[in-house]
């Protein structure tokens, strides 16, 4: 998984934020977080949705039955940056409540249903974080 993010990253960067392949055309960002366990530096690749008051990113783990580490590392330090296009922003990050998930988990699968299949495989509900601009 570490080298197929890491060329994701690359191509990222390389081209202003846009990739090809399967994310081809996709709002996809790069998530920096700090290792819950490690305290070194993460960078992860992920599709976003643009909302009210930032961002929201999506724990699915291609629906495996654990969460992602990313998502433990947002738990432990909320405030994190993200590339976006050729910007990078300083971030605050919160788990979305319940209400305010749904509404952005089902516009989530309606635009890409490989979110819905996602959801298909896990019994456990994919959390959405939203990643608000640090004030």
């Amino acid at each position: 998984m570490s080298d197929w993010n890491s060329k994701i990253i690359e191509e990222f960067r390389a081209n202003e934020g846009k990739v090809g392949g399967q994310f081809e055309g996709a709002p996809l960002l790069l998530l920096h977080t700090v290792g819950a366990r490690t305290g070194q530096q993460r960078v992860n690749p992920m599709m976003y949705q643009q909302v009210a008051d930032g961002y929201a990113v999506f724990a699915s783990k291609a629906g495996a039955p654990t969460n992602p580490d990313w998502y433990y590392n947002l738990l432990a330090q909320p405030r994190v940056e993200a590339e976006i296009g050729t910007e990078t922003v300083e971030l605050l990050a919160r788990v979305a409540a319940d209400e305010e998930r749904e509404q952005i988990w089902t516009a989530q699968k309606a635009a890409y249903p490989g979110f819905a299949d996602y959801e298909q495989k896990t019994t456990r509900q994919i959390p959405v974080i939203i990643l608000e601009l640090a004030r």
